[in-house]
């Protein structure tokens, strides 16, 4: 089992993943042929993007295509971001990633990117059977299992900031749990990569501002204190290292930290406000006092007062999975 200091870092020899390569545009000459897709069917959509389910027929198996909206076909920022997404996506080989099958243009000449397909749910649909009090839910998804799913995202963290990528938007809704274990981080369209410059960065949040999408790269209720400030040059580790505190808290309270009536309102709390200890905020779930620790720790409107690499985070984690497992086997 690999320790803190056997983790490896973005000073270390690993390449960094840099925004000049990740944001630029497909040559003109680029070609690819994507007939061989068929059978598409809807899977979701957001503001810049449809996903569909579709057959490859070289290889005999479902993907999923992931394709910009037409209306952004010539938008230049929301290509590269796109195609960042693609990439960076593409790029971070790991166990807790979706592999990236493919990147090119469509029979519409449009953006897209293939992907595997992974089958399961997502850790917001979890968390809001368990509010629900869903049996299944609660059985299934112990704090141990849920500890080993977070220690998993942890990970394929712990693995991008080493290759110099920070997430930015780490939410329950964009962890995937697969029907075979799998545990997957998704949507990597607003993360941080090396060499992002201010022109970038502030691309990003002009872009946010002007489709009125909290404001900043990221989602307002899982916002460390310097997105929301808008700091680019602040964005480091131990932002992504802040919402993973925040998805600890949800786990351990079944509440986000801070939560206000408007999102204006929870900007100003994740500024000025502390959580409520997770034990004082929900007494009834008998929350160990040492994992209330942990997501505290991380919670901290300092930077340079939360753990400060999502290896020392994985530790603290794992530390404590061990200490409950001697207690309950009295070793």
């Amino acid at each position: 089992m690999p320790t803190e200091s056997s983790y490896p870092t973005a000073d270390d020899h690993y390449p960094r993943i840099d925004a000049k390569e990740t944001d630029r545009q497909l040559s003109r000459y680029f070609s690819n042929n994507s007939d061989r897709y068929t059978d598409f069917a809807p899977l979701g959509q957001g503001g810049s993007a449809v996903l569909q389910t579709c057959r490859d027929k070289n290889l005999g198996r479902t993907v999923v295509m992931k394709v910009l909206h037409p209306q952004l076909a010539k938008h230049e920022h929301m290509r590269a971001r796109f195609l960042r997404e693609a990439r960076v996506t593409a790029q971070l080989q790991h166990p807790n990633t979706v592999p990236v099958y493919e990147v090119g243009y469509d029979r519409e000449k449009r953006l897209f990117f293939t992907m595997k397909k992974v089958e399961g749910e997502t850790l917001r649909d979890i968390l809001e059977q368990q509010v629900l009090g869903d049996a299944r839910a609660v059985e299934t998804y112990n704090l141990d299992r849920m500890l080993g799913l977070l220690i998993q995202v942890c990970n394929a963290l712990a693995y991008a900031h080493a290759h110099g990528v920070v997430h930015r938007d780490v939410k329950p809704e964009n962890i995937l749990i697969g029907t075979f274990g799998e545990v997957m981080l998704l949507d990597w369209g607003v993360a941080k990569v090396w060499a992002m410059d201010d022109e970038i960065e502030q691309a990003e949040i002009a872009y946010q501002e002007l489709t009125d999408v909290g404001q900043r790269p990221g989602t307002p209720l899982y916002m460390s204190p310097e997105q929301v400030r808008g700091g680019g040059g602040e964005i480091d580790a131990r932002t992504d290292i802040y919402s993973i505190g925040v998805v600890l808290y949800e786990i351990l309270t079944l509440k986000e930290p801070l939560r206000g009536e408007r999102v204006t309102e929870t900007f100003e709390m994740i500024v000025k406000e502390d959580p409520i200890p997770p034990a004082e905020r929900t007494p009834q779930r008998q929350i160990p006092r040492l994992l209330a620790d942990i997501a505290m720790k991380a919670l901290k409107k300092d930077p340079k007062d939360r753990f400060q690499t999502m290896p020392e985070m994985i530790e603290a984690l794992r530390d404590f999975r061990s200490r409950a497992l001697q207690s309950l086997t009295g070793q």
